[in-house]
This record gives C-alpha cells, sequence and structure tokens, in this order.
C-alpha cells in the first residue's frame, strides 16, 4: 500500500474523515470485477462509435478540439470507475499514469494522474474481518483501534491504534481482502479496457508495461518485504538525528497487516513549515536532497515513491527539525551497473559532454546505438539543464541568491526541461524509459517538488560530489 494515498498531502486527519464517504462493500470476486470493468469497456465502444461518427461531419480544428474533450471524457469515465473499484486495478490506473505521458493523450493524461490522489476508505465491517484473520481475536483485545481510518489507498487503508498496557500510538496499515489474488485478473482485463478505450496509438505494445505494473502490484502487497523495507532504513538512519523511521511492531503485523508506531508530524505544505526561517528551511531541503543522493548512489536503494505524504515534518523548538519517513512499500534495488551508467549521464551534463551521455543513455537502454549526433546533443543540452541546481555556475543568475545557492522556489525549471523536450521532438530518438527510469524520476522530481515547496535555497554542488565519490569507492 502506497502512502501517496495513506498521508493526505496537507490534509489533517480530522479532514480527511470529513472529506471522505466509505465504501460499503468492495467488489472482490475476479467474475464481479471483471463485469465491472466489461460494462465501462461497451459504454466506451459504444462512445467511440459515435464520436468517430460524429467526426465525420466536423472540420479539422473542431475535430481537433473534439477529440481532445474525447479523450478527457474516456479517461474520467475510467478514473472514475477504478477508483471505486480499489484493489490492484485502481493501483494499476495509477502506475499507468506515469507512464501515460509518453503514449497517452495529454488530456488523458492530466485525468488519470488524479488517480494518485482520491481513493475512498472503505467501511470498518469490511476491513475488520480481515484484520481479525491475520492477527486472531487474542492479539486484538491488546489494541485499541479507531474504526474510522486516517488514511485510504487504492491497495488498503491506515488506521490509528493504542496499545492498552502502556498506551504506545501506533498505526495499523490493513491490506483489502482479495486485492492480492485479483491483480492477474485485473491486469488482464485492464488492458483489455484500455485497448478498448482507442486512448493508445495504433500498434502500441502495452504487454511490457503491464508486466511492470504487476511487478509493482505484487511489490506493494507484500507486507513482510515492506517491514523489512522499514527495518532496512530505520538502521541505516538511525544515527542521524535528521530523520525518523517508524518502528514496526511484528507481533501486530502479518502479510496483510502491518502496524508501525505513530510517527507525528504535519505535512511539508504545512503553514507553519512554510513559515519557517529560511536556514531551517534550507536545513530541511538538504535533508531532502542528501537522503535521494544517498539511497541511489550510496545505497542503491530508493524509496521511489515521492509523494508528501511518506514526508513528514515534525518541528523542534530548538530548531533541530527532523524528516519523518512513511511507507517503503515502493522502494526498489538498482543494479550497480545501472547507477554508474546512470552516473556517467549525470557527468556527462556537467561537463557538456555529448559522448559521455550518449554512453549512458545506451548503457540504461534509454537510446538505442545508432543515436542521431543532433539528437543527442539536444539530449545533451536537456540533461545540462536538467542539472542546473548541481551546477550553479551554468544557472540563471536570477536563480542564484547571494551565496550563490540555488533558489529552488523561484525556478520554473520543469517547464523549461518539459518546452526543451517538445522543441526538439526528443521523443523521436528515445524508447519508452525502462521502469527503472520512470521510478526513479519520479523520486527525483519530488525532491524538486519538495525543494521548491519549502523555498530552499542550496548548493549542491559538495553533497552531489560526496555522491558520486561514493560510486568511485564502491569500484
Amino acid at each position: 500500500m502506497s502512502a501517496r494515498e495513506l498521508m493526505r498531502s496537507g490534509m489533517s486527519e480530522d479532514e480527511f474523515d470529513a472529506a471522505k464517504p466509505t465504501i460499503a462493500r468492495l467488489k472482490t470476486r475476479p467474475l464481479e470485477r471483471n463485469l465491472a470493468l466489461a460494462k465501462l469497456g461497451m459504454g466506451a465502444g459504444a462512445k467511440i462509435a459515435l464520436h468517430s461518427l460524429s467526426n465525420i461531419f466536423r472540420g479539422e480544428i473542431s475535430r481537433t478540439e473534439a477529440d481532445r474533450r474525447f479523450y478527457a471524457q474516456q479517461a474520467q469515465v475510467l478514473a472514475d470507475e477504478l477508483g471505486q473499484l480499489k484493489g490492484s486495478v485502481m493501483k494499476a490506473g495509477q502506475m499507468l499514469s506515469l507512464y501515460a505521458q509518453y503514449f497517452l493523450p495529454e488530456e488523458a493524461v492530466q485525468v488519470l494522474a488524479t488517480l494518485q490522489d482520491s481513493s475512498m476508505p472503505v467501511a470498518w465491517t469490511v476491513v475488520a474481518p480481515q484484520l481479525e484473520q491475520a492477527l486472531g481475536a487474542k492479539v486484538l483485545r491488546e489494541l485499541d483501534i479507531d474504526h474510522t481510518p486516517i488514511a485510504a489507498a487504492s491497495l488498503g487503508q491506515a488506521h490509528r491504534a493504542r496499545r492498552r498496557k502502556d498506551g504506545l500510538e501506533l498505526v495499523v496499515k490493513i491490506q483489502y481482502p482479495g486485492v492480492a489474488s485479483a491483480i492477474d485478473s485485473d491486469i488482464k482485463t485492464l488492458s483489455r479496457l484500455i485497448a478498448a478505450s482507442r486512448l493508445t496509438p495504433k500498434n502500441f505494445d502495452l504487454t511490457p508495461i503491464f508486466a511492470e505494473v504487476r511487478e509493482m502490484l505484487l511489490r506493494e502487497c507484500d507486507y513482510v518485504q515492506e517491514r523489512a523495507w522499514t527495518e532496512e532504513f530505520g538502521r541505516r538512519l538511525a544515527d542521524d538525528h535528521r530523520y525518523a523511521v517508524p518502528r514496526v511492531l511484528s507481533e501486530y503485523s502479518a502479510a496483510t497487516v502491518l502496524t508501525t508506531t505513530y510517527e507525528s508530524g504535519c505535512s511539508v505544505q504545512d503553514v507553519q513549515v512554510r513559515e519557517l526561517p529560511q536556514a531551517r528551511r534550507d536545513a530541511l531541503g538538504l535533508a531532502f536532497a542528501e537522503l535521494f543522493l544517498r539511497e541511489f548512489f550510496e545505497w542503491r536503494l530508493v524509496q521511489t515513491d515521492p509523494h508528501f505524504g511518506n514526508y513528514r515534518v515534525r518541528l523542534d523548538a530548538d530548531g533541530r527539525d527532523r524528516l519523518v519517513l512513511l511507507d517503503f512499500g515502493a522502494t526498489r534495488v538498482y543494479e550497480p551497473a545501472f547507477v554508474r551508467d546512470y552516473a556517467l549521464i549525470l557527468r556527462g551534463a556537467l561537463h557538456r559532454d555529448a559522448p559521455m551521455v550518449g554512453v549512458g543513455a545506451t548503457a540504461i537502454g534509454l537510446a538505442g546505438e545508432n543515436f542521431p549526433p543532433a539528437a543527442l546533443q539536444a539530449f545533451t543540452d536537456m540533461c545540462a539543464r536538467i542539472v542546473e541546481p548541481f551546477d550553479p555556475e551554468h544557472a540563471p543568475k536570477e536563480l542564484l541568491n547571494a551565496s550563490g545557492a540555488y533558489r529552488f522556489g523561484a525556478s520554473n525549471l520543469p517547464m523549461r526541461v518539459s518546452q526543451m523536450a517538445a522543441k526538439n521532438a526528443l521523443s523521436l530518438s528515445f524508447r519508452v524509459p525502462p521502469r527503472e527510469i520512470v521510478f526513479l524520476h519520479r523520486r527525483l522530481a519530488g525532491v524538486f517538488i519538495a525543494l521548491a515547496t519549502l523555498g530552499a535555497e542550496l548548493d549542491l554542488r559538495k553533497p552531489l560530489a560526496r555522491a558520486l565519490s561514493a560510486i568511485a569507492m564502491q569500484h
């Protein structure tokens, strides 16, 4: 279960409770879920036929506008139904939204992206039997569990709890019944539905993407592995006061239940955080950035879900603020060769070295062997733009403060990079990125957004140099 949906970004628990109605019953049987999706598919087919007929009588300009509306409507219907079905089919829709920018119309991408932040909780009567089956009635009597969830996700939901013997505050994550067993059926049905909706280009093969979605779903349903990652991050960060990682309580955890200590904190977007002095916001920003650099370059172990709900801020009266790290279900292990080749692209971008960038891009499967020189140079230029926060000497002067630190809050870097990619038609020379890139860049984008939200002003040259030197030491 992803904390992207578990701890709502910028929303208090009371606001979450008030904002979300509950689902009283889940469609968990394969036949029942397939019928719901088949009904949606038939509706899509009828709309497609009507849309195609109507287009015969439209001019070229109005036809384009009609196509835009049609794609948006189709994607909205799909998103609404997936949100109701929950489980792996909704999570698959979320995963598709990550890849969608590479093969779906922009209007459909925008709608599917709403799945990242929209999930109704399920009534306690639905999840309580799952919890009792996993832990047993005797163990459950040791806990007082709030029946109203503090947050809901596509694969499960989280409830506050208190251990009766000592008052220890806990969070209990409960996987929705039937989620894991429905994955294969949901994936097959959803792939047919996407094809029927005609949102993808003709002859576009979604098989590899759905294979990746299936693997991710299995990973995020594996609470035993998530427990191991939580404990691993806790060990690695135990001596760094800037971070807090929940402690797992194994006696209240099982294959479909994960219980950890409740770790207090507020959203990165909270007004208390935004009004902190610059130095404290910079310290939090540096903690965000250095954590990512350590995860990828040093540990090769990356929590790839960047949603703000995964990161809370615990304010300290003495200024020793901490990042609270939540949910490690989306953790990925990166191979040494991939990290090394990715570092080649990074070094090449920093030095404006197109051949070095080309070697790295080819090695990680981002580009083919016969890379057009013009496309390679355009790609190198774009990479150089992407790394401008790590290269203040080449950053726009208006984005640097008096000390030469990069002003993330004033930067529109994502928009400028998107414009460069569109202008140079880079997609014509590149493949759909390998899954390692998609999820790594999802997290990297999240880091940038966090630093921009904090209004951090940082010189990241030394942290990056330390990270790159860690690769050299490993080899």
